[in-house]
């Protein structure tokens, strides 16, 4: 497979002109998920904002539809999934709850604790939105073979299992 003209290419070559004794090859891999990842994100960001959700809320509603009825957790369950700090999460959850789409309810297991729990609107919300994301994320990767694509998602959890080590 002959490499692409893509800008992390560039950057290689800038590398490789001004430091050649360096091997900066493995800059390449590295450099190319960032810039996917920057890519994606922009791209999914669009699809929800065209229904007033931006990533991060989409998150948090996921993890909660995805946790089955009566999608309910606690905040540490979804700080936990969702790779965030409990202060990020709190103040996620107040924004949700102000519009609607969230409601805390005491934990009766534990009285010092609350619940975080969709609202119908929110799960009415989450049930659309994720058709349409699953629909924009074959889209985006429409282009790629299947043989590709199966590939890629097979190194992508081989290089997931090598740095999150705890999650395999």
């Amino acid at each position: 497979m002959t490499k692409k003209n893509d800008a992390v290419e560039m950057i290689l070559d800038q590398w490789r002109r001004e430091r050649p004794d360096l091997d900066v090859e493995i800059m390449g891999p590295i450099g190319r998920i960032n810039r996917c990842a920057m890519l994606l994100e922009q791209r999914l960001d669009e699809c929800f904002a065209e229904y007033g959700l931006c990533l991060w809320e989409f998150d948090v509603l996921a993890a909660l539809r995805r946790s089955g009825a009566p999608y309910c957790l606690s905040p540490t369950a979804l700080f936990y999934t969702l790779m965030v700090t409990s202060g990020t999460m709190t103040h996620r959850l107040k924004r949700l709850e102000s519009k609607g789409w969230i409601v805390r309810l005491p934990n009766e297991q534990d009285a010092r604790s609350m619940l975080v729990q969709l609202t119908d609107e929110g799960l009415a919300l989450i049930n659309k939105v994720v058709v349409i994301h699953v629909d924009n994320e074959r889209k985006m990767l429409a282009p790629m073979a299947v043989e590709q694509l199966a590939a890629l998602d097979q190194n992508l959890s081989v290089l997931l299992q090598i740095l999150d080590p705890a999650k395999a």
